[in-house]
């Protein structure tokens, strides 16, 4: 699995690192809540290990950031040191799926990670497929089909469809789509959200003749719509 571990203490992410590599796993360390917030703005990863206390930031923030920001429930460990009974039901309650007290054994932290990887595979073949109207979106495979054809797509058009699908009928600033698809880097104009949006447009039939609309609103963004067919 592809692992996103938070944590500052140098020590601490070394040694959990090389348990997590000796099992086989890739794992990308960040030191700091602003560090993992671009990172996983950047891979899609298949499970997070958060710590709780930070330099900048705390793991109960950094949960809720991930829960809102990533479009699947992708599995979060928090390994932490904050292991009274107040703090780790306050961490379940906000969306952690197990919790470890340092300091952590190598065993069990791989036991417990390849319970929740098994966990997260089943979530995802779950949710792998998702169909609207003609077309059948498959996130695993990142493919979208249309009655059965698959229509080719960029990286980004692909993700820039997909979050158009799942908010369908909702309008959508520009601000936002920039962000949950290009990480709203500074190079990026949103003039690339448009010229996007007029490919998808092009590419997959998204006009009032098949059915949908996927309409510019003026100064502020865009809306996808599936029409009503007599």
């Amino acid at each position: 699995m592809l692992i996103a571990l938070l944590e500052d203490a140098p020590d601490q992410a070394e040694l959990m690192q090389l348990w997590l590599e000796s099992a086989g796993h890739t794992v990308h360390h960040f030191p700091t809540g602003a560090a993992f917030m671009e990172g996983m703005k950047k891979e899609k990863f298949d499970l997070v290990v958060l710590d709780w206390l930070l330099p900048d930031t705390n793991g109960i923030e950094m949960l809720e950031w991930t829960r809102d920001y990533i479009d699947w429930p992708i599995p979060v460990l928090f390994v932490t040191q904050q292991d009274s009974d107040e703090d780790i039901v306050y961490a379940l309650e906000k969306g952690a799926d197990d919790y470890m007290a340092k300091p952590v054994k190598g065993r069990e932290m791989l036991a417990r990670i390849k319970s929740l990887g098994r966990r997260g595979q089943r979530q995802e073949s779950m949710k792998r497929s998702n169909t609207y109207g003609e077309y059948t979106i498959d996130t695993a495979a990142r493919m979208i089909t249309r009655s059965g054809e698959r229509i080719e797509l960029t990286q980004k058009e692909f993700d820039l469809a997909f979050y158009l699908f799942k908010h369908l009928g909702e309008i959508l600033p520009r601000e936002d789509i920039l962000e949950k698809i290009w990480g709203r880097s500074s190079d990026i104009s949103t003039r690339t959200i448009d010229t996007h949006v007029s490919r998808l447009r092009k590419k997959m039939s998204l006009t009032p003749a098949h059915g949908w609309r996927l309409s510019a609103i003026y100064q502020f963004g865009y809306r996808l719509e599936e029409l009503n067919q007599e």
